[in-house]
């Protein structure tokens, strides 16, 4: 790991759990090990390391994705449900921290007043949604999904999946006691209609 990579991985965890306005710079610096003017050099300011973050955290869900799913195949667009949603709680698990900050209020703030921010927020929420509209669009290429509106159905499916996974992260709910009901749920909201009606 570069200095570069420590400072904004210290930075990830330390505005994941101890937040944005509360993590300062000597923190970052007394758990890297590094001096301040390091971390100016690297990232400019607090909240480029910020954005630095969100950007890390896009092109690692991209990767990621396409390393459980490129060439892949699935009987049907429901099974490939079952598996988009099953990567999504696995992806939350390998990237934790990551995961805890996006479900702060802080970027979303920062977000309000910077365009830079507000575009990698976009980004990754994009990303995560075009996951389950490849899903939705799938299922409708092989009949077992009702014709609705792919891009729409694809971010009811995802504020689904990551509401729960909100619950698991304040503490507040065991989000694993509720998948089997999650897959339940999905299915019957996506699968085609028996008498062909929407």
């Amino acid at each position: 790991m570069t200095k570069k990579e420590a400072i904004r991985y210290a930075a990830t965890v330390l505005f994941a759990h101890k937040g944005f306005q509360d993590t300062t710079m000597q923190d970052i610096c007394k758990v890297t090990g590094t001096a301040e003017g390091t971390i100016f050099y690297h990232f400019k300011s607090k909240e480029g390391l910020l954005i630095a973050i969100l950007e890390q955290a896009k092109t690692r869900i991209l990767e990621e994705y396409d390393a459980a799913f490129t060439g892949r195949e699935f009987a049907s667009g429901l099974e490939m449900m079952e598996e988009a949603v099953t990567f999504y709680f696995h992806l939350s698990g390998l990237m934790e921290h990551e995961f805890t900050l996006l479900q702060r209020q802080f970027p979303h703030q920062l977000a309000e007043d910077n365009n830079e921010c507000r575009a990698h927020l976009a980004a990754i929420y994009s990303c995560l949604t075009d996951i389950f509209e490849r899903v939705v669009r799938a299922g409708q290429r092989d009949g077992s999904m009702g014709d609705f509106p792919p891009r729409e159905t694809a971010m009811i499916l995802f504020a689904m999946v990551d509401g729960l996974l909100r619950l698991k992260t304040c503490n507040l709910y065991d989000a694993g006691a509720l998948f089997d009901e999650l897959i339940a749920s999905c299915r019957r909201m996506l699968a085609k209609p028996r008498d062909g009606s929407c």
